[in-house]
């Protein structure tokens, strides 16, 4: 890495090589096809017929490769980078020049990304990620590995409060000393989980894919036996290979699954043959999923995933849903584990109860007490863990799921829960509240329930709260918004690792229980059924 008298800096020299590989390669395969197929057969490699073209065609495929390569040249030389004045910028281009900055005190997360080439000529890409970009703001590859990592945690200091980063030459250095970086390169991290490979692979195969596949190819058989006709079978060629690269995508992005934690934010390591090292402060998490299909019951596995400012609802090359997994696949201790790095303050006294009743819950079938003078049905009720469920008397719209769909606040999150088989419980921070919306449709109406919205960043959670009573649901509009309020107050900074000011829940709504002053930490509880690592 060189540096200009202004404090620019360029990538490796090898970074145009490694992204444009697939064209040497197709250049290579274009003049190189005929040639090679007679030297297999052990014909000559230039016929009479050729043998007087020969000089013009490598001629010309030389002409085209040495320009290729001169483009490769140019766009290195023409592509420089500069950490200075709270920005990182990154200028491209030699004939159509673009640039692109990103201010460090947004900077959201920075991906160390090292595809399989990139990995053997040890160089690392860097992806910036800022507030509502829906895709990486800036990109810088490549840099070798090490000063990869170095500049992320100069940047990811500076972000996040804790340090400065200066990318230009101190008083008395010469100019191509390069940038200045911390003493401390990178902040230690601590392993809290790894994913095995094996129970990856398992929950693969027990995946919903899996589940349409099998119905699929049932049918299939069924159909051919009925009607005789043996072409139903083809249908399941394309679907069959669908599957098998959908299972290969999800077991590359999530090989080697690794979560650590440091000062900087939760890091997230995970890949086969590309690997990614992703920094995701908890303070910029927006909204948190905690899902499990049904067949995943019978192990006790679960999946995490995360709004995150900054990645948007998918991000580049299809990679929005691996960046956005907080937890692939995990027993119930480790979701717990998880849940302490992003909300560690639960905001109840007995985090693990309400958080068991949000995964597991159902509010009690019978012993109800009736509604209102005037009201149909029977009035919303709670089960052990306070969560408000849809109202009896909604029971038609819902006759699997209306136990189950709920609610609950505690003094730091929001709480919903829903599906009786898909089981799903979300959380969003109540900081994290950007708007809200009631929706009521004709048959909402006519059985006094509405759904209730909450917009975040975009990504694979959308909070949505459905089927609660009407007055319920009015009542946590108001109070979800005076929490939001206060919450947004001990934000005085985009610094996540400033300091906070105390923090005071306002109150809930009536059909809630009192919020405790006091909560307790969130710590593991025992896991029910066969965990299997």
């Amino acid at each position: 890495m060189r540096t200009t008298q202004d404090g620019w800096q360029r990538v490796h020299p090898a970074s145009p090589f490694v992204r444009g590989w697939v064209a040497l390669a197709a250049l290579l395969f274009f003049f190189g096809r005929d040639s090679f197929e007679r030297l297999l057969q052990g014909d000559p490699v230039f016929d009479e017929r050729l043998a007087g073209r020969a000089p013009w065609l490598l001629l010309g495929g030389g002409t085209v490769l040495l320009l290729t390569v001169l483009g490769f040249v140019l766009s290195w030389y023409f592509t420089r980078y500069q950490v200075a004045d709270g920005y990182v910028r990154v200028n491209t281009g030699f004939l159509f020049k673009q640039q692109r900055q990103a201010r460090l005190d947004r900077v959201q997360a920075i991906d160390v990304v090292q595809p399989l080439l990139a990995r053997i000529f040890g160089l690392a890409e860097l992806r910036f990620e800022v507030a509502d970009a829906g895709q990486s703001a800036v990109h810088l590859a490549y840099l070798r590995a090490d000063e990869a990592r170095r500049l992320r945690a100069a940047i990811l200091a500076s972000a996040s409060g804790a340090d400065g980063v200066t990318a230009q030459p101190g008083p008395g250095e010469p100019a191509d000393t390069g940038p200045r970086f911390p003493a401390a390169a990178e902040a230690p991290e601590h392993t809290v989980l790894t994913v095995p490979p094996p129970r990856l692979a398992g929950s693969l195969m027990l995946s919903e894919q899996s589940v349409f596949i099998v119905l699929a190819a049932v049918a299939s058989v069924v159909l051919s036996a009925v009607t005789e006709n043996r072409s139903f079978y083809f249908y399941l060629i394309p679907a069959g290979l669908g599957l098998v690269a959908a299972y290969w995508n999800s077991f590359n992005k999530g090989y080697n699954f690794t979560a650590a934690v440091s000062a900087d934010g939760i890091r997230l390591h995970y890949g086969l043959l590309d690997t990614q090292a992703q920094t995701l402060p908890p303070g910029r998490i927006q909204a948190v999923r905690i899902s499990q299909p049904p067949l995943w019951r019978i192990f006790g596995w679960y999946r995490i995933q995360v709004n995150a400012a900054g990645y948007g609802a998918a991000g580049s090359n299809g990679e929005g849903s691996s960046r956005t997994t907080l937890l692939p696949v995990g027993t119930l201790a480790e979701v717990f584990t998880m849940l302490s790095l992003v909300l560690p303050d639960p905001g109840t006294p007995d985090p693990v109860r309400v958080f068991t009743e949000g995964l597991h819950g159902l509010a009690p079938a019978s012993g109800i007490a009736p509604d209102a003078p005037g009201a149909a049905g029977a009035s919303t009720i709670t089960d052990d863990g306070g969560f408000v469920t849809t109202p009896r008397r909604a029971r038609l719209l819902a006759p699997l799921g209306w136990r189950r769909n709920g609610f609950t606040a505690t003094g730091t999150a929001l709480l919903i829960r829903s599906g009786r088989w898909w089981r799903q419980l979300v959380l969003v921070p109540h900081q994290r509240t950007q708007s809200m919306a009631l929706q009521q449709g004709p048959l909402a109406r006519r059985f006094r329930v509405a759904d209730l919205v909450l917009h975040t960043t975009a990504g694979p959670v959308a909070p949505r709260l459905v089927q609660a009573g009407l007055d319920e649901a009015r009542a946590l509009l108001d109070a979800q918004a005076a929490r939001a309020r206060t919450a947004r107050k001990r934000q005085t900074s985009e610094h996540w690792l400033a300091r906070a000011e105390p923090f005071e829940p306002a109150p809930a709504e009536p059909a809630e229980p009192a919020e405790p002053a006091e909560s307790a930490p969130l710590e593991p509880a025992p896991q029910e059924g066969p965990q299997h690592g």
